[in-house]
């Protein structure tokens, strides 16, 4: 059941007006009845594999809290063993014996291990991080074992946020639980109005764009330098607004409801660094890396060569849980390589802008990062969309030694790109993107719901009814289903 469908609207509608009737006792019960058949309408065996999860979870917390020393420990790192497991078996069996394979081949031997034609459970990564956290807050003691099983089993499920996060913390989100919401106008007409926006960003922006991504990226032997660079732009924009846009209406959702959920993105693409795009990209899995992964390692408290090694084994780490494929493990390394490369050349960089004048600049400086920042980024998205690694290099190659030729000859008239789409879906894509990146600009100052509440009433309803508008007569035609639900 995708948020941009029908179905789903009826489900919201329902679920949300009976979680107002009922009285607060019974609430918890709605919702995890509700989120079990949200999740079942995926593929419905695989609730089989939630509820596992849920049962040794569940009561490893209550052991680990009652345990000291080794005891304490061994049940952390059975509970670990139990969420990574069912992880690496639905996710990362094939991809690992695949290479197996490979490799045994390379030396004359064949690999006794079977494919497994197994569907990969929706939203796995996200909800046994969101497991994983909990028993690694009880173990630090930083949050006490939930007694009640439903509540727990409400924690990991709850539907909003179930298959594409945001990876909440038991502390933000298990006691939220127990307190009693009632309708507050003000309250359900911001979630409404954050779905909106989360469904146009998803809609209008990123199902459009998915057309001429595909159609290169599937295509990639068909096409040359300038497409490739055009396509890419587009995805780096189509990524965003799918993803983000599915975290705000998630966010919207539990916000009706009564629900303070994280914040997961924050204009990342105005970013000055790789390290300021990751404080703003996919934050509650940025900080799950950070607080579970980087900082145990050492984080920046140890030698700057271990701290290089503590940055690139967690972006590592973090393209590998994005899936099984070379083409992710090369995103994270890439990135990891920029955040290495940043610190090595932070003196470097501070002299050049000091003896060049540019620091007298600021705007100019702040621009130049920004736009150095995005193109970093989107290079690397090169390998997360493409296929396989022989062929990001292709469209990286082609970038490099075809662009100008190709920007000649189209700017000559003598060459067209063929991208999927019509002059007037591209007009509508652009202007969609000046508009989010309009609203991202004015955010910086202001809210735009808190604007919105400034207006006289019939601006209001005019602000409204245009973007209605805009929803209902420049959605595209291509629905897609999100981009990280595949994770």
């Amino acid at each position: 059941m995708l948020f941009n469908s029908i179905p789903f609207a009826i489900f919201f509608t329902v679920v949300t007006a009976l979680y107002f009737a009922l009285p607060h006792k019974f609430r918890w019960m709605l919702l995890l009845v509700s989120s079990c058949y949200f999740y079942m309408m995926f593929v419905p065996v695989y609730i089989l594999i939630l509820g596992f999860t849920i049962v040794v979870d569940y009561f490893a917390g209550i052991v680990i809290e009652g345990s000291q020393g080794r005891k304490r420990k061994l049940l952390l790192v059975v509970s670990l063993i139990a969420n990574i497991g069912v992880l690496a078996v639905f996710k990362y069996y094939n991809f690992i014996n695949e290479n197996i394979s490979i490799l045994l081949k390379s030396i004359g031997f064949t690999d006794p291990f079977p494919y497994l034609a197994i569907l990969l459970p929706i939203g796995l990564s996200f909800h046994t991080f969101q497991a994983m956290s909990y028993t690694i807050e009880v173990y630090r003691g930083r949050q006490r074992a939930e007694r009640h099983f439903g509540i727990y089993a409400l924690y990991v499920m709850f539907y909003p946020q179930l298959v594409a996060g945001p990876i909440e913390r038991p502390q933000n989100l298990l006691h939220q639980f127990y307190e009693k919401h009632r309708f507050d106008y003000v309250r359900v007409t911001d979630g409404l109005k954050l779905m909106a926006w989360g469904l146009f960003k998803k809609v209008v922006i990123a199902d459009r764009l998915s057309v001429l991504v595909d159609n290169v990226y599937n295509n990639p032997h068909q096409h040359r330098g300038l497409s490739f660079i055009i396509a890419t732009v587009c995805f780096a924009f189509q990524i965003f607004c799918d993803f983000s846009g599915y975290s705000d209406i998630a966010v919207g959702i539990a916000r009706v409801m009564g629900f303070s959920l994280m914040k997961n993105f924050n204009s990342p693409y105005h970013a000055r660094s790789i390290g300021e795009f990751w404080s703003r990209w996919h934050i509650s899995l940025s900080t799950w890396f950070r607080d579970y992964l980087y900082i145990p390692l050492g984080g920046n408290r140890v030698p700057i060569p271990r701290w290089c090694l503590n940055m690139f084994i967690v972006f590592l780490i973090s393209g590998l849980w994005h899936g099984p494929s070379w083409t992710f493990v090369a995103w994270g390394a890439l990135h990891g390589f920029y955040m290495i490369f940043s610190l090595a050349t932070k003196g470097i960089r501070n002299t050049f802008a000091r003896l060049s004048g540019l620091n007298q600049y600021p705007w100019l400086k702040r621009a130049l990062q920004v736009l150095s920042t995005f193109t970093l980024v989107t290079v690397a998205w090169i390998f997360f969309r493409a296929k396989s690694i022989t062929i990001a290099f292709y469209i990286i190659k082609s970038i490099a030694t075809q662009t100008i030729t190709d920007a000649r000859n189209v700017f000559n008239h003598s060459a067209h790109l063929n991208l999927g789409l019509v002059r007037q879906e591209v007009w509508i894509a652009v202007l969609s993107v000046m508009l989010l990146e309009g609203v991202h600009v004015l955010q910086k100052k202001r809210s735009i719901t808190g604007l919105i509440k400034t207006m006289p009433l019939y601006q209001r309803w005019i602000v409204y009814y245009a973007f209605l508008f805009i929803l209902v007569f420049f959605h595209s035609p291509t629905s897609k289903q999100f981009i990280y639900f595949q994770f």
